[in-house]
């Protein structure tokens, strides 16, 4: 325990918090916040959501003397969470866990209103996490030093029970990379005596860390080289071959594909920021940067001309079986993938509008964008230290040229269109559309650019009316 005093930013949801406490506390109990929300209050963000635990209330009463206070709604199987209506904020009691088998579903659990806040803190995976904060008083409980160790950024266990639980290794994955971590000696050593049980792991859970390691990391190198250090990475071979496959030191000065593969996605996490993606964007950007290599270790070649990798973004299904080894959607392997594909498409890039224009179409059926492409680009080519950092010559022309043709966050759209011909007396049918499908393909050619020059090519076409 200590005497840090801790205040909730929101005055609403502290009020909220306050209520709870104090309701609670009239029938013989204890609510304290817990978890991730007092990690983030002490790093002075806003948590998205509050954790409330409750001691020493059985499960039915503690709905009722809520509903009291709240309009509250019971969320999980038997007693799980009640939702606090009009507040991010969610209250259980602590869980009891009893280890049955394997992973991380190995597990039975039930609620145990008797369990002690001590004992209950024990059972949370890092010390970071397993902090309280006192409503009513503003104390901080922290009974296994997590402040020191968040002020000191380590990663360290609560307690040995860490080991129960495989998830908590790739819940690793994401806080040294949020938060810029090293990770404690022991800690490491029991997160690799668990990838036995890796494969016990749901498809779902596993996405769940990967996604937050990708939206939220500050420093996503830091997180692969958690699942380095604790040999975790052997569950993604695509990562394991990126180690020790050669790159051309003229281009690459910076070492193998895996060391520039970490720089990367830390140059996507800096350019996300910079560029205040949405939580969507900055993930699909990360993981493309995670991705955009993962072709080499097929496709290097070394002579005596010296090392290539001639056809490496076209390695579709080498990035697709990666992103769904990790559980990534369907809709976000589509934007990845598209990324990826197009990594390089700015080194044939000679000044033509046609290039633009087809890559804009290319990339908007996968729901991306040259802007996109960019940031991918430039993360690229800012991972290769001591060379400079920023946006290659040819894919600023790009980048200017799409703004010019107002196609660098969106498809071109056809200039052409049914009501124009119509008016020009076509009749509608088969004939129309095949007009209309050639006269967007000459218009992404660039062979008209206006309504006036469009219809001027159709006649020049010859197509019967």
């Amino acid at each position: 325990m200590g005497h840090v005093k801790v205040q909730i930013q929101d005055p609403a949801i502290q009020e909220a918090l306050v209520t709870i406490s104090k309701v609670v506390a009239t029938e013989g109990g204890k609510a304290l916040l817990v978890g991730g929300c007092v990690r983030d209050t002490l790093l002075r963000s806003f948590p998205r959501d509050y954790d409330v635990e409750v001691y020493g209330i059985p499960p039915a009463k503690l709905v009722e003397i809520l509903s009291r206070c709240f309009s509250v709604s019971l969320v999980g199987e038997a007693f799980g969470v009640i939702k606090i209506q009009g507040f991010p904020i969610d209250v259980s009691l602590p869980r009891r866990e009893s280890k049955r088998g394997e992973g991380h579903r190995g597990f039975e659990v039930f609620s145990d209103a008797e369990m002690t806040p001590q004992e209950a803190a024990s059972r949370r995976d890092f010390t970071i996490n397993a902090m309280a904060i006192d409503p009513l008083t503003r104390e901080l409980l922290d009974p296994f030093g997590g402040l020191q160790d968040l002020e000191q950024r380590m990663l360290r266990h609560t307690s040995l029970k860490f080991g129960e639980d495989p998830l908590r290794v790739l819940r690793g994955l994401q806080l040294v990379g949020r938060f810029e971590l090293t990770p404690d000696a022991e800690t490491v050593d029991l997160a690799y005596n668990l990838f036995k049980e890796y494969e016990t792991l749901p498809i779902e859970r596993i996405w769940a860390e990967w996604h937050k390691w990708a939206a939220q990391s500050t420093h996503p190198s830091l997180g692969l080289m958690w699942l380095k250090q604790t040999q975790w990475i052997q569950g993604y071979p695509e990562l394991v071959a990126l180690e020790g496959c050669p790159q051309d030191t003229r281009w690459h000065p910076e070492g193998d594909v895996w060391t520039h593969t970490l720089l990367v996605t830390d140059e996507a996490a800096r350019i996300a920021a910079r560029d205040s993606l949405s939580m969507e964007d900055r993930g699909v950007l990360v993981l493309a940067a995670l991705c955009h290599d993962l072709g080499k270790p097929t496709t290097t070649r070394v002579s005596p001309d010296g090392v290539s990798s001639r056809g490496h973004p076209k390695t579709k299904d080498i990035y697709v079986q990666f992103l769904e080894r990790i559980g990534t959607p369907p809709k976000l392997v589509e934007r990845v993938v598209a990324l990826c594909l197009y990594h390089l498409t700015h080194i044939d890039f000679a000044g033509s509008h046609r290039h633009v224009r087809r890559l804009a179409l290319s990339l908007s059926s996968s729901g991306e964008t040259i802007e996109m492409l960019c940031r991918l680009v430039e993360a690229d080519n800012s991972g290769r230290p001591p060379l400079p950092k920023g946006l290659p010559d040819r894919m600023k022309h790009m980048e200017l040229m799409a703004k010019e043709l107002k196609v660098e966050g969106a498809a071109p759209q056809p200039v052409l269109l049914g009501r124009h011909l119509l008016d020009m007396g076509f009749h509608p049918g088969p004939q129309m559309g095949e007009i209309l499908k050639s006269a967007f393909e000459a218009q992404l050619d660039g062979r008209f650019e206006t309504l006036e020059s469009a219809k001027e090519w159709v006649l020049k076409e010859g197509f019967r009316k």
